[in-house]
């Protein structure tokens, strides 16, 4: 049985959707056992990036490596692999994901995920990967929790799929998310505080001001640690997400990967209507220079981003 409709991917995608739908239906059994499946959540080294890599992460990599080979992606390009992977020579797709996000939530029973985009390839793996984030043609994350749900776009809104552990399908559910204007949540490291720069400062503080504060209302805190979790949370009810840049010597542009963490969550979330920058610049208007580089994350409900950049002058 097909592990998604092909009538609701753009045909010449569906192989390459179907294998990303397959194999995150079989991660989630895996983790749907926990510890009955082994330490998945243990420290099995570094990867490229000098973060450490869990079990799970490389379980995860492997297996949409695995599945990918044969579906039309030339390149595929991972968070656990330093360098882009040839898959196919005559491939069409360039893919990168990041296999497995939230990793230090594995072993507490929090909603984890799979980030991926989407390229046409190009001449090189360089060419494929380095370019406007604007020129994805696809994106998604599938996320593991309470249910296994897929959220994806080809440019045409975002869609909402559920998987139906009876037939091992998603099934869709929405067929065009749609992210509130307005919030009444925030989602931000507090622990960073200390760090932070005067806009991102000034912006939480309106925030905790509540209804007696420029704001006029009172807002609500939250931070989950897991940009699946997050991004979720957001397309579902609105609100606003910040991982910017900050005064730490290694976190001078952010923390969040761009080519396959910021890029693909920022094409889903303005494509339901919310928008994503990297505090003052759209994220789709930007070009990563490097595979792995980092670059601050603003996303969410439009009068808050917009609100963000503002204090950002």
């Amino acid at each position: 049985m097909l592990a998604i409709d092909p009538a609701l991917i753009p045909e010449h995608l569906r192989p390459v959707i179907e294998a990303m739908c397959r194999t995150g239906a079989e991660l989630s059994r895996v983790i749907a056992k926990g510890p009955l499946a082994g330490k998945l959540g243990a420290g099995v080294g570094e990867n490229s990036d000098g973060d450490q890599q869990k079990a799970l992460d490389v379980m995860a990599d492997e297996m949409f490596e695995a599945a990918l080979r044969g579906t039309g992606v030339r390149y595929y390009a991972s968070e656990e692999q330093e360098t882009v992977l040839t898959l196919d020579p005559e491939g069409g797709y360039a893919l990168a994901t990041d296999p497995l996000d939230g990793s230090s939530n594995i072993d507490v029973n929090v909603t984890i995920g799979t980030i991926f985009s989407v390229f046409a390839a190009a001449e090189s793996a360089e060419a494929s990967f380095l370019r406007p984030a604007s020129d994805q043609i696809a994106a998604g994350y599938i996320a593991y929790g309470p249910q296994t749900l897929l959220a994806v776009t080809f440019g045409a809104g975002t869609m909402l799929f559920v998987l139906d552990p009876d037939s091992g399908s998603f099934v869709l559910s929405e067929d065009r998310m749609a992210l509130p204007e307005a919030a009444k949540e925030f989602s931000i490291n507090a622990s960073n505080r200390r760090h932070w720069t005067a806009p991102v400062r000034a912006y939480v503080e309106e925030c905790e001001a509540g209804r007696e504060g420029a704001k006029g209302k009172d807002m609500n805190f939250r931070w989950v640690g897991s940009l699946v979790a997050e991004t979720h949370r957001i397309l579902t009810r609105g609100g606003t997400f910040l991982y910017p840049a900050d005064a730490r010597p290694s976190y001078g542009n952010g923390r969040l990967r761009m080519v396959y963490e910021v890029a693909p969550m920022a094409f889903l979330v303005e494509q339901a209507g919310g928008k994503a920058t990297d505090g003052t610049r759209p994220i789709l208007s930007l070009t990563a220079e490097e595979l792995h580089e980092r670059r601050p994350f603003v996303f969410g409900s439009a009068e808050e981003v917009d609100r963000i950049a503002e204090l950002h002058g």
